[in-house]
């Protein structure tokens, strides 16, 4: 806040005394000083809430705001992230979508899609297995598969059992 701002919000006695030099007009200027800092981070408030303009240690927690924390979830909370930091903002970016489409095969294949970086994977159901899903995941994203299973136990109706099936690599 401005010393004249502030200034303004004082009795009109006050008002008047305050001229260069006074000691008011100093405790003022202090006290613009020290609004500063909280000034600057006001001015860009709404960057807190951008999953690509957060600060890289808000952006986990932003994930939790759209429910894609499971994703992050570790034992350890000094244990690393389980994704890079970028696919973790588009994680949040697309958190409307995800939840939209939460529980449909293409709610799993588009959450697995922006989690990995990976497009190809493929959900199949078994006329003979009913209430069970086969996910196919593209050999790229083979050494991701402890994300994999966290997303598609999270991300599949709770009254289905999972099957999760590398690919085998096309030579």
């Amino acid at each position: 806040m401005r010393r004249s701002a502030i200034e303004r919000l004082l009795p009109a006695a006050y008002q008047r005394a305050c001229v260069p030099g006074s000691v008011l007009w100093a405790l003022l200027e202090v006290m613009e000083g020290l609004h500063a800092p909280d000034e600057e981070i006001l001015a860009e408030v709404d960057a807190l809430f951008d999953p690509y303009r957060a600060p890289d240690s808000l952006v986990v927690r932003l994930t939790r705001w759209v429910a894609m924390d499971h994703v992050v979830a570790s034992p350890r909370p000094d244990a690393p992230l389980p994704l890079p930091v970028g696919r973790l903002r588009d994680l949040v970016a697309n958190g409307a979508l995800l939840a939209r489409w939460r529980g449909t095969p293409y709610g799993m294949r588009r959450a697995l899609e922006v989690a990995t970086g990976v497009s190809g994977f493929a959900l199949d159901e078994p006329a003979d297995r009913p209430f069970h899903v086969v996910v196919r995941v593209p050999a790229a994203a083979a050494g991701q598969l402890a994300v994999i299973t966290r997303i598609v136990e999270a991300e599949k109706p709770a009254s289905t059992t999972v099957e999760i099936v590398v690919a085998e690599e096309s030579s």
